[in-house]
């Protein structure tokens, strides 16, 4: 993928890209979630815990998800569920993103003795499964939606960190660059007015793929247990308290798991825009 370079002073397509009609829904799916996490009163006035109809009522106008096998409406909950999912996401992403960038700039601007140290430790970092580091970290840190988003967000450090060095290292060597630190520029303006400008565009396309990347995570330490306890409307936990009525009550693993997919998918296709994958 060829990435073209943004000089000082002129615009960026990157709106345009997302703007274009294949990311319009997309980016709604995407609100539509954020809202659900934000302001899920206004999706829903039905209780996420509490029993508001028969058990295992299927899919319906006055239950749009069905009820559960206590009779709480599923829709409720995949709403309220979005407070944790989602906005653990977020917090996720963001503890990847801020530390994972000043690991790499720092890496990058510096170079040196200073770049093997911290780019041998993001190799470490990088060699650990995902999913097995998050496990680790959640454990260490106890259970809870808190715990597992920094969990997550530590496992994305290292992925942000080398994209950032990589975009630093190329971008220092650009014609001006040089020419900026010809006319008198100290490193800390350069660095600040010219090279991370045009450095940060794939790092901000890479935390909305890794804000996917979260939410799959986050509902799978859910779905395993190590996440937000029941009753907290979970969607990793929903869909686990659900797959013993799968033969029976389909909707409780499937609904779900389809918004789960949808939010997900959202993320990706955002991502790609960013990336500038459009296609004209």
């Amino acid at each position: 993928m060829t990435l073209t370079l943004a000089r000082p002073g002129t615009r960026t397509a990157v709106p345009r890209r997302v703007l274009r009609p294949g990311t319009v829904v997309p980016a709604l799916v995407l609100l539509i979630a954020v809202a659900w996490a934000l302001v899920p009163g206004l999706f829903t006035a039905a209780s996420p815990t509490e029993t508001v109809a028969a058990a295992l009522l299927g899919p319906s106008p006055a239950h749009w998800f069905g009820t559960d096998a206590t009779g709480r409406d599923v829709f409720a909950r995949v709403i309220h569920g979005a407070s944790h999912s989602v906005t653990g996401a977020l917090a996720a992403v963001l503890v990847g993103l801020v530390a994972g960038t000043a690991i790499g700039v720092t890496a990058g601007a510096a170079g040196g003795a200073v770049d093997e140290v911290l780019m041998r430790i993001v190799d470490v970092l990088l060699a650990i499964p995902a999913l097995l580091l998050s496990l680790s970290v959640v454990i260490l840190l106890g259970f809870g939606t808190t715990n597992a988003a920094l969990a997550v967000g530590v496992t994305s450090v290292a992925v942000f960190a080398r994209l950032a060095r990589a975009q630093v290292v190329s971008v220092r060597v650009a014609d001006f660059v040089e020419a900026a630190y010809g006319s008198g520029g100290t490193a800390a303006s350069v660095l600040w007015r010219h090279i991370l400008p045009n450095s940060l565009t794939p790092v901000l396309a890479l935390a909305a793929l890794q804000l996917g990347s979260a939410i799959l995570q986050i509902s799978t330490l859910g779905f395993l247990g190590y996440g937000a306890p029941p009753p907290t409307p979970e969607w990793g936990l929903l869909i686990s308290e659900g797959r013993n009525y799968v033969a029976t009550a389909w909707w409780l693993t499937v609904l779900p798991g389809l918004v789960v997919v949808a939010v997900v998918l959202a993320t990706n296709r955002l991502s790609q825009a960013l990336r500038g994958g459009e296609r004209p």
